[in-house]
């Protein structure tokens, strides 16, 4: 039984496991003032075209989506998302919980429009109520989205002239961010985000790390006091080295994108074979996760080979479910997957 539901369900790739081994009997600083999170950083900066940032580096993605917002915004001011979008739909109302509120705003393909951003923060201005409104302040993207949907270059810089006209923040979620710029045809770089964002995460615990999110802040007005405000919210590891090490690991030679590289590859090979079987595609994806509207009886053929992520059921009865590759699957397994699904009823 192969497991396709998460990216997340093993441990750590080879080279993070070694590396962490190799390091057992060292001893190192606290709290992030060791060498590793600084080797780290300057591996991630020197992606990024020479542009000035700091990055920082955070346990989770839930964590490091509430603490920068959280950092950000001053108490009456609010976050625009889509109305799929991860810290709307599947972060237990975190961002709430830091004072701030959500406005969710209808996707396209599961992403946020500059357009929609635009009306809705010239909702604000033109309203006459701003005294006893929540200003729109920043703008949330996740590339991939929660249906694997991703911004092309074109996209992010429209949004940007948004937000530059508006003033607000724009921070892009990258939980999944190797998936998205190792896949095929995307014309986004690091060095891209580092001028069209104000912030943005490298994530790591479904990249092939054990855990963790580096978290890019480009924008120098969102690094005052943004230690403090990480230690004060509880979000600073004391051994942060492994977090450094991690990170480190994983952008020598290559090995980050690599490992999503791959991973897409899969996916796209498992996209081909379901395809060919008369599967049909919620939203067209080309990283590593899929989603499907399949039949009861393809459901349940589905779920005696490979264990997927259902995520509702349709009018018509159709399940949608996710099918999700990672830096760990097996080519092998997926081969294996690919060839029993010629034997796949049809809807």
């Amino acid at each position: 039984m192969i497991r396709l539901n998460n990216d997340y369900n093993e441990i750590a790739c080879s080279e993070v496991m070694a590396a962490l081994q190799e390091t057992t009997p060292c001893s190192y600083p606290g709290y992030g003032a060791d060498e590793w999170c600084q080797k780290a950083a300057q591996a991630i900066l020197a992606q990024l075209g020479g542009k000035d940032a700091e990055v920082q580096f955070m346990i989770g993605g839930t964590q490091a989506n509430a603490t920068l917002i959280g950092a950000a915004l001053r108490p009456w001011q609010s976050v625009i998302s889509a109305d799929c979008g991860h810290i709307f739909a599947h972060e237990a109302g975190s961002i709430e919980y830091t004072g701030h509120k959500i406005l969710a705003l209808p996707a396209q393909n599961a992403k946020l429009t500059a357009k929609a951003i635009a009306a809705e923060a010239e909702k604000y201005r033109q309203s006459g109520e701003a005294d006893y409104l929540t200003e729109p302040k920043l703008v949330f993207l996740s590339s991939p989205s929660e249906y694997g949907t991703v911004y092309s270059k074109a996209e992010l810089a429209e949004i940007r002239r948004v937000c530059d006209a508006y003033h607000l923040y724009l921070y892009l979620d990258g939980a999944r961010l190797g998936y998205w710029l190792a896949m095929p045809g995307c014309d986004v770089t690091l060095a891209d985000l580092a001028v069209l964002t104000d912030a943005f995460t490298i994530g790591g615990t479904k990249c092939g790390a054990m855990f963790g999110e580096a978290l890019v802040l480009v924008n120098p007005a969102l690094r005052e006091h943004f230690r403090t405000f990480r230690k004060q919210t509880g979000g600073t590891l004391a051994k942060g080295w492994l977090l450094g090490l991690q990170f480190y690991t994983l952008f020598q030679n290559g090995l980050y994108f690599s490992l999503a590289r791959r991973a897409d590859e899969l996916a796209l090979q498992l996209k081909a074979a379901l395809r060919s079987a008369g599967c049909e595609f919620y939203l067209d994806s080309c990283t590593n996760q899929q989603f499907l509207l399949v039949s009861p009886a393809q459901a349940d053929f589905l779920a005696q080979r490979c264990i997927f992520e259902p995520l509702g059921t349709w009018p018509d009865g159709r399940q949608c479910v996710r099918l999700c590759t990672s830096w760990s699957t097996a080519p092998a397994r997926i081969e294996a997957l690919c060839h029993e699904l010629r034997q796949l009823p049809r809807a």
